[in-house]
């Protein structure tokens, strides 16, 4: 017999200025940006409530896999640009908001984007920090700062590279043109794309999917399918391989073979 899930939770505001909104659906976490006014820009205070957030989701054992979304208009349009105006160099490279995207992207368990509308400037790079995004027809993504006069600061000139290559990372930056969602998911950059009123619903389908799975195992295939952006193939092979080793220490991968063997569903406790 499977584990029981968590019961569902209503949907309660998260902070101080409730910018977030987050639901529980067993053991799904749904985290929503709530800006609407400023189309979902990504400022500090909101950007420091989503990490400490999502920090708590990692260390609970009732939450394997966690949706961030926005709403039908803009997943993110960006930074804040207002809050930024005026900041100088130096209060740009010693202020806490770049070291938020740090933390973000240490996030053990799996995170998908589930993208409707705009997904600029930092709601780009906020997408490509999960690990799967879907996208809405109607999503629009890309890397706009150089029209301000500044560069992607957040992971957009890196992780741009990495997932879409050079060439197309370059006239992206460059240019600061918008994709299409189809454009997005033709490069590789995006998981998949649906009509416009199913985004929410596929991104969790498909978390829900994943968090039926071994949890433990989850991370760790996380975790190396990442190593593969920063080593060398032969590093990532060893790296893997340990990796598989550890797995055979746990609960779950007694349990999974053994349910296999016997013809019956797994129960998997994340031990």
């Amino acid at each position: 017999m499977a584990e029981s899930a968590p019961p569902t939770q209503a949907i309660s505001p998260v902070g101080a200025e409730n910018h977030l909104l987050f639901r529980r659906e067993g053991f799904v976490a749904l985290v929503q940006i709530n800006r609407p006014r400023v189309r979902n820009a990504l400022n500090e205070a909101l950007l420091t409530d989503l990490v400490a957030h999502l920090e708590i989701l990692d260390r609970d054992p009732d939450v394997r896999v966690i949706v961030l979304t926005g709403d039908d208009q803009a997943f993110a349009a960006g930074a804040d640009i207002a809050e930024m105006a005026d900041l100088t160099s130096v209060e740009m490279a010693f202020g806490s908001r770049l070291a938020l995207w740090h933390r973000l992207g240490a996030t053990r368990k799996p995170l998908i984007a589930a993208v409707a509308g705009y997904a600029l400037g930092g709601g780009n790079e906020l997408a490509m920090a999960c690990d799967l995004v879907v996208a809405a027809e109607s999503a629009r993504f890309g890397q706009p700062e150089i029209n301000l006069g500044i560069i992607p600061g957040a992971g957009g000139t890196q992780r741009l590279v990495r997932v879409v290559g050079k060439a197309r990372a370059m006239e992206l930056v460059l240019t600061g043109r918008m994709m299409t969602a189809d454009e997005a998911f033709a490069i590789g950059l995006i998981t998949k794309v649906v009509p416009n009123e199913l985004y929410l619903v596929e991104a969790l389908r498909l978390a829900h999917l994943i968090a039926a799975k071994p949890p433990l195992a989850v991370q760790v295939a996380k975790d190396a399918v990442l190593k593969a952006y920063d080593t060398t193939l032969e590093t990532g092979l060893a790296y893997e391989r340990a990796s598989f080793n550890v797995l055979f220490s746990t609960e779950d991968r007694r349990e999974g073979m053994t349910a296999f063997l016997e013809k019956r569903a797994p129960a998997f406790k994340g031990r």
